[in-house]
């Protein structure tokens, strides 16, 4: 209870001052300026994964160019506002065997993750996250994904652990390759914030979704 009194009071803290932008130049400038802020969703540049590479299998491990972060919507006095948040601070290793993902174990360090605001990625870190505390976010393949011929799709089936607590969740995902020295995966998870512990503000003028995503892409090389 104390942890979720502290996030609503530490959002009230970083929506006050956007408030207070909002108020001057009015809602909608504040909400295009957001909209226009926000990161695409992540898309696969690469083709779909070779079936030789697939049987070879092997480990690779996450390289530069890789990114996670979330994506939220907010309602600002009815304006809807999507706002993204990202770090390059990712690393871990996916195992193919046989044609399947058989291991994948990511890893993101939180607090680097940002926005365009920096009041809201301090709320972020030092209440919502809490990130001192909870330095890292993570996913840990728990069951085997197929990669089929000429496909991209994957669904990867896994626990994910954000500010501490770790909930099982299905992944949808691509992989692709850009040949035997190359792959890229892909993908996001809805989550409902309550389930790791941080409850979505609803101040009145300002309210944030209690649900959001969770969005990466992943630069594999061979490890």
């Amino acid at each position: 209870m104390r942890t979720r009194t502290k996030a609503a009071i530490g959002v009230g803290a970083a929506v006050v001052v956007l408030g207070g932008v909002a108020v001057i130049f009015g809602p909608g400038w504040y909400a295009d300026r957001a909209e226009d802020a926000a990161a695409d969703e992540p898309s696969l540049s690469a083709s779909a994964v070779p079936s030789d590479t697939a049987a070879a299998g092997g480990t690779w491990s996450v390289s530069e160019g890789s990114f996670a972060g979330y994506r939220v919507d907010e309602v600002l006095r009815g304006e809807d506002v999507t706002v993204t948040g990202r770090t390059e601070d990712v690393t871990g290793q996916v195992s193919i065997a046989e044609g399947e993902v058989t291991e994948a174990s990511i890893e993101v360090k939180v607090a680097t993750i940002a926005t365009d605001s920096s009041n809201r990625d301090g709320y972020f870190r030092e209440n919502a996250i809490q990130a001192e505390e909870f330095p890292t976010a993570s996913f840990e393949l728990t069951e085997p994904a197929a990669l089929e011929d000429g496909a991209t799709e994957v669904e990867l089936t896994g626990d994910l652990t954000v500010h501490g607590e770790t909930q099982p969740v299905t992944v949808a995902a691509e992989v692709g390759s850009d040949g035997a020295d190359a792959m890229q995966v892909v993908g996001s998870v809805p989550i409902t914030f309550a389930d790791f512990g941080v409850e979505a503000p609803n101040l009145g003028f300002v309210s944030v979704e209690d649900s959001g995503s969770v969005e990466f892409s992943l630069a594999l090389t061979p490890a």
